[in-house]
């Protein structure tokens, strides 16, 4: 099971990944963007190019996890721009097959 608190960032890479690759292969693709020490409570999603199945990595404090998920039908949809984080919500309706038509908070927490 995938838990993640609600200050996490959640950023999914932009087209295609090759999802052969292990933990060195992912990291490689993110040491152009991230720094070491700005990995703390950040995830990183790939998708294949079916986009039938989803690689997830993050920093579980003393190590790299990777979370993997197959599609037995469908497809998880495409995203217009990955630059921004999304949210906790934003992914799991991603992981879920849930397409919003427009995502606004109720209210906001002080």
């Amino acid at each position: 099971m995938l838990s993640i608190n609600a200050q996490a960032k959640i950023f999914l890479r932009e087209g295609a990944t090759d999802l052969r690759k292990g933990f060195e292969g992912l990291m490689a693709i993110l040491n152009s963007s991230f720094k070491k020490d700005e990995i703390q409570n950040v995830y990183f999603a790939f998708v294949n190019r079916s986009r039938d199945r989803i690689k997830v990595l993050y920093w579980d404090g003393d190590g790299f996890v990777i979370w993997y998920k197959r599609l037995e039908k469908g497809t998880f949809r495409q995203e217009k721009s990955s630059s921004n984080p999304f949210s906790r919500r934003e992914f799991f309706m991603l992981l879920e097959g849930i397409v919003p038509k427009r995502v606004q908070p109720r209210y906001k927490l002080l």
